[in-house]
């Protein structure tokens, strides 16, 4: 007996599927709704995180802490010709004090600006190859040169973001596992449920010569049908949403918030979402309605 997606017009009838639309259709739509929301929020997340580790690797800033500025001065130049001339360094640039004053001004206002105040010389380095070697080339070159000066990885700042992202992505994907979860106990409700209510129905085909096979293929196909139309729903409407977010996130204009978008790989995934789970209340069907037929008839 070959295995139909659609059931035919007496299969719908036999098991009362002209009556419109199931609740397990809505169900279904409101469950991959979800999902489909967990899954992007966790494909974004794990995208940002790894935008920004390739953005941070390899990325030094030297302080120099000097508190006369004459000697702040000397020791920034000093330690800047020693980085330029490293193989390991691709570049180094010495940050504008008035870019500093900028960034400073949200803590102190305007008094920043005054040109007593012993703001420490700042270098921003790139590296050409991100190793701790290289990093520790770079870092006794400079205290070669700069007693006072202070060198610190930019991803080790960003690593507690990093960790809540890696949480976040985690957290994501859970989701995602116990939403497949509750859709496959849905289905098993549902097709016990459909064999309590045709029990009748289902005796007279065995009566028949139908098999329990045969009879759980019925109730196969329906469930089948019902979870990729409602999923198919519940997908598309998600789709547009994370679309309408990733617009929103690109107007905000921040560097780590542009990170957070989804790959076409990440979108062929958010797509086959629904797919997969077809062929997962599918498969709950088949189990738990032969289980049943074995038992109760």
């Amino acid at each position: 007996m070959p295995v139909k997606l659609i059931p035919s017009a007496a299969d719908r009838r036999l098991l009362d599927e002209s009556r419109g639309t199931r609740a397990m259709t809505w169900i279904m739509a409101i469950m991959l709704f979800l999902t489909v929301l967990a899954g992007a929020l966790g494909l974004g997340t794990r995208s940002a995180a790894v935008s920004l580790d390739r953005q941070l690797a390899g990325r030094l800033t030297v302080q120099i802490v000097a508190p006369i500025a004459t000697e702040r001065e000397r020791e920034a130049a000093a330690a800047l010709r020693a980085l330029t001339a490293l193989p390991e360094v691709k570049r180094a640039g010495q940050v504008d004090r008035a870019e500093l004053t900028a960034l400073l001004r949200p803590w102190l206002g305007s008094d920043g600006a005054d040109p007593d105040l012993p703001i420490p010389a700042m270098i921003d380095v790139d590296l050409a190859t991100p190793s701790d070697a290289a990093v520790a080339r770079a870092t006794a070159a400079v205290q070669a040169v700069a007693p006072t000066a202070r060198i610190d990885r930019q991803e080790s700042w960003m690593a507690p973001v990093s960790s809540f992202m890696a949480m976040i992505t985690s957290l994501a994907g859970a989701l995602v596992l116990l939403m497949a979860a509750a859709t496959a106990a849905v289905v098993i409700l549902a097709a016990r449920a459909g064999l309590d209510t045709h029990r009748d129905t289902i005796q007279v085909l065995h009566m028949l010569g139908s098999t329990d096979i045969q009879v759980s293929r019925l109730f196969q196909r329906r469930i089948a049908l019902d979870t990729l139309v409602g999923g198919l729903l519940g997908t598309g409407i998600a789709c547009a949403l994370v679309l309408l977010i990733g617009v929103r996130l690109g107007a905000i204009g921040s560097d780590l918030l542009s990170g957070v978008a989804l790959s076409p790989r990440d979108w062929i995934l958010l797509l086959l979402l629904p797919v997969i789970f077809s062929l997962l209340a599918t498969l709950a069907a088949r189990v738990a309605v032969t289980a049943a037929l074995s038992k109760i008839l």
